[in-house]
């Protein structure tokens, strides 16, 4: 991260101002993927609604941000901004603007009725002694692996066997999802390339295929709905029935928002603690911490970084009105480093309380599967450490750990570890 240049509090301050008025999510400063608390900071404190450009906003301070959630002038359909991003009726145009998250009522609704019925706190309950035995299962294979990476020999692993266990998704079929998933919200990066538009375009074809093939396959033989979430979505409900192709492009949606927000999870949960060594210990002598922990570890290091919304009237936040038609960024993870809602924002605390992070949104679009990544990562994070209490970061074959570089989403491409 840029440093502000040593001098005089007039000086710095102005420095520190020009950081926070030139930012762009296109070009963002130096170290912004790294760290991009010191940028959140310029933000709020000298341009908290900031222009991105003509009718787009990116909001850092955790009151604006929850306004905007809780506003009922807003909507998340996404036609109009996706249109020519990727082309009307292209594999990502239809899976984008068909999927829940991307959606405003009455599809929104019937959707995520369908769905919260699929996940509800029963289904979590019956899941976890199966997570718990795969977790197991994984740590167990962690050490016979001669250069071990948290993330690809465990934290992706776990949601995407959740998700296909949910599917009931054979198997030896599983291999191409996370990578399918990578590329699909790839695309939704603030300034994707070319070639990462092709590779989400090509995913999306590919596991439409794939899925049709599978309902075709699921239909000649049912499963139990109260376990197969497929057959579940197949049947519908009281109100009806999904179209093919909301049944198709809401299971990518189910892939893509439970492998993306666990494995950042995990990822991140695992470095933070590795990197603050007290607070490990603190979990390690009360694992009845765990819960509060995971949520301040989602506080801290939200996987999900950005949500948007367009504003379809007037919005009153901090500064003034923002008026219909505006494109709103909204900065989750500067919202949840807000020292005016959080004491002591940037101090890892894994019994904060309170702690109304916004890590999973809130209001109408609060993230659906919220309650089954919590379970994940509190079986994950808590049997990790339990397991392996002087786990270390390591240098590995190709370096140390290394963050993911989109802006997006904020987790690590490769976390490698010395398990003690």
């Amino acid at each position: 991260m840029a440093e502000v240049p040593a001098g005089m509090p007039g000086a710095a301050d102005a420095a520190e101002a020009a950081l926070a008025h030139g930012f762009s999510l296109s070009a963002p400063p130096p170290g912004f993927a790294d760290d991009p608390a010191p940028v959140w900071a310029a933000l709020r404190r000298h341009d908290p609604v900031h222009a991105l450009g003509p009718g787009v906003l990116y909001l850092t301070r955790y009151d604006d941000v929850l306004a905007v959630y809780r506003s009922p002038h807003v909507s998340s359909d996404k036609k109009k901004e996706f249109a020519p991003r990727f082309g009307v009726g292209t594999p990502l145009y239809e899976h984008h603007t068909t999927s829940q998250v991307f959606s405003d009522p009455p599809l929104h609704t019937r959707l995520r009725r369908i769905l919260m019925g699929a996940v509800n706190q029963r289904a979590i309950q019956r899941m976890e002694a199966g997570v718990l035995t795969m977790v197991d299962a994984l740590l167990d294979s962690l050490a016979d692996e001669s250069a071990p990476d948290l993330i690809e020999h465990f934290a992706a692993r776990i949601p995407v066997e959740v998700i296909g266990n949910l599917l009931d998704i054979p198997r030896d079929e599983r291999g191409p999802l996370r990578e399918w998933s990578l590329a699909t919200l790839s695309a939704l990066e603030p300034a994707p390339a070319p070639d990462v538009l092709a590779r989400g375009q090509a995913a999306v074809a590919e596991f439409l295929a794939y899925l049709k093939d599978l309902v075709a396959r699921r239909a000649a033989h049912p499963g139990d709905p109260e376990v197969d979430v497929l057959t579940r979505l197949m049947q519908g409900d009281a109100n009806g029935q999904l179209s093919e192709k909301e049944l198709l492009h809401n299971c990518i949606f189910l892939l893509n928002a439970g492998h993306e927000t666990t494995t950042n999870l995990i990822g991140n949960g695992a470095h933070a603690l590795m990197t603050h060594r007290d607070q490990l210990e603190r979990l390690l002598a009360e694992p009845a911490l765990i819960n509060p922990a995971i949520e301040e570890l989602l506080r801290y290091e939200s996987p999900i970084q950005i949500n948007n919304r367009l504003s379809t009237a007037p919005i009153r936040l901090s500064t003034g009105e923002v008026p219909a038609g505006t494109y709103i960024n909204l900065a989750i993870g500067a919202a949840n480093r807000d020292p005016a809602e959080f004491a002591e924002p940037e101090r890892l605390d894994i019994g904060r309380r309170p702690n109304n992070h916004l890590a999973f949104g809130q209001g109408a679009h609060a993230c659906s599967g919220m309650n089954v990544a919590r379970m994940e990562g509190r079986i994950a994070i808590g049997r990790l450490f339990a397991r392996y209490p002087a786990m270390a970061l390591a240098g590995g074959p190709d370096g140390g750990p290394e963050r993911d570089r989109r802006l997006r989403f904020r987790g690590f491409r490769r976390l490698p570890v010395r398990l003690g």
